[in-house]
This record gives C-alpha cells, sequence and structure tokens, in this order.
C-alpha cells in the first residue's frame, strides 16, 4: 500500500489519503461510476486484490484472482463517460490505462460498465479495444 502523503495512481492531483486510499480502507462506497473506476485503478497500481473483488459484480466476478507482478501501472486516461452519476443506476466509462512492462511500456484500452448493486457502484464487465 501507498503512504496516505503520495500522489494517487489515478492521478486525480490529490493525495492518496484523500483520494482512492479512502475507498480501499473502506466501508465508503465510490459515488460515481468514474470515480469507482479511478478507485479500480489505483487498486491494481498497488495490489489490492481484495478491494478490485469487493467492487466486482457479484455475477461477473471471478472466483480467484492474480495480478501479474512484472507490469507497473503508471498512468490513467479517462476518455469518456455516459451517465453513472450519483442519481444514476448503471453508467460507463472509456479509460486507457498505461503501463511498464519487462520489455517496455503499453496500453490497456476498455469500454467498462458499471452497475449498481446494493445500492453501492460495482463493475460489471467492459470491452477491451
Amino acid at each position: 500500500m501507498l503512504d496516505s502523503s503520495s500522489r494517487c495512481p489515478c492521478l486525480s492531483a490529490l493525495p492518496y489519503g484523500e483520494c482512492c486510499g479512502p475507498l480501499h480502507a473502506g466501508p465508503s462506497p465510490a459515488s460515481t461510476a468514474e470515480r469507482l473506476m479511478r478507485s479500480r485503478f489505483s487498486a491494481f497500481a498497488v495490489g489490492d486484490l481484495a478491494y478490485l473483488l469487493a467492487t466486482w459484480h457479484s455475477s461477473t466476478r471471478p472466483s480467484d484472482l492474480s495480478l501479474d507482478d512484472d507490469l507497473r501501472w503508471t498512468r490513467l486516461d479517462i476518455l469518456g463517460r455516459t451517465r453513472g452519476g450519483m442519481l444514476d443506476n448503471e453508467g460507463t466509462v472509456e479509460f486507457e490505462a498505461h503501463y511498464r512492462a519487462p520489455d517496455g511500456p503499453g496500453s490497456q484500452r476498455e469500454n467498462s460498465r458499471f452497475v449498481r448493486e446494493s445500492g453501492a457502484w460495482v463493475y460489471l464487465d467492459g470491452v477491451v479495444g
């Protein structure tokens, strides 16, 4: 985990302790689909598997999850969003997540779907592209 004064991996310009850190620590859920997307990216960056699984929709959540220790997630670019606000029940966030790997830098682009489950935003699925 990161020190609370470190820059948040989601690059929100806030320190981790004021941005994604409190969401990772629980119990407060993300207020919007984009906040959840940012906090999930940060969870990948800091290796918080429990948070990733807890914020995955029960119908699509894998039974087990592991991360590639050779990837270092370095930057998140939000490319677009539809709905996903505080009064919505579903939304999408399109993003590009950048990483460094032993064979060089790369990125993953995805349009993710989010829905509310038991009142909290959760990741449903996404189209990689």
